[in-house]
């Protein structure tokens, strides 16, 4: 139990199929190199970069589900993590609850299947710094590279072409005061971002399914 204390993480091991299933939960903030504000809840990318290691080592481990919920964070980890995600060979699964914004987007579907409840939400919005001001080439380069490393990763996982995610991203009508979109539940689904509408029962039918297919293959 002190795993899903510390971690939000668990092995699930019960099941009729008997798989032995990692759950990984993304929740909050997605903390990076910098530690998010006191009171703050945040999945640490220091945890999950070496738990997915192990994920992908442990032979006995059939299967990763991640769940998430979170406003997004640190661009750069967030990335790293979905990049992780994507290069594993074991089946993977995402349940998007509640929410997943900024750069969970490309972590919601860095999975070889995404699911979203309906009543999810995704935030898709242009990469940015709260409090930065953009005043030399040199920053604004940086952070246009970074916005096309994210365009380049969320089209070559999900089925959403680039020029309309670039049109979601600059919405100027949907957002109080700000720039982006707000997709709820099927919307996503089409949209080409998430796979399907489902709950947590679909996602390990899936998982399971996958995994099967993946042994079939051997």
């Amino acid at each position: 139990m002190d795993e899903i204390k510390e971690y939000g993480q668990f092995d699930l091991d019960k099941n009729k199929e008997n798989k032995k299933i990692h759950l990984l939960c993304i929740i909050g903030e997605i903390e990076g190199h910098e530690n998010a504000a006191s009171g703050t809840k945040t999945t640490k990318y220091e945890h999950v970069i070496p738990q997915l290691a192990k994920v992908e080592d442990d032979k006995e481990i059939d299967g990763l589900l991640i769940i998430l919920n979170t406003v997004g964070g640190d661009v750069e980890c967030g990335l790293a993590i979905a990049e992780m995600i994507a290069g594993m060979s074991k089946p993977t699964v995402s349940l998007v609850l509640g929410g997943s914004h900024s750069i969970g987007v490309p972590l919601a579907v860095s999975t070889d299947y995404s699911y979203i409840v309906e009543t999810g939400t995704m935030v898709v919005h242009p990469v940015r710094m709260n409090g930065l001001f953009i005043g030399v080439p040199q920053t604004y380069d940086y952070f246009k590279k970074i916005q096309e490393r994210i365009n380049s990763f969320v089209v070559k996982h999900c089925d959403i072409k680039e020029k309309r995610f670039m049109e979601l991203m600059t919405e100027t009508e949907v957002m109080t005061k700000d720039v982006g979109s707000i997709l709820v539940g099927k919307q996503t689904v089409e949209e080409g971002i998430i796979n399907e509408v489902g709950s947590l029962k679909d996602a390990m039918e899936k998982l399971y399914q996958l995994i099967e297919n993946s042994n079939a293959d051997l």
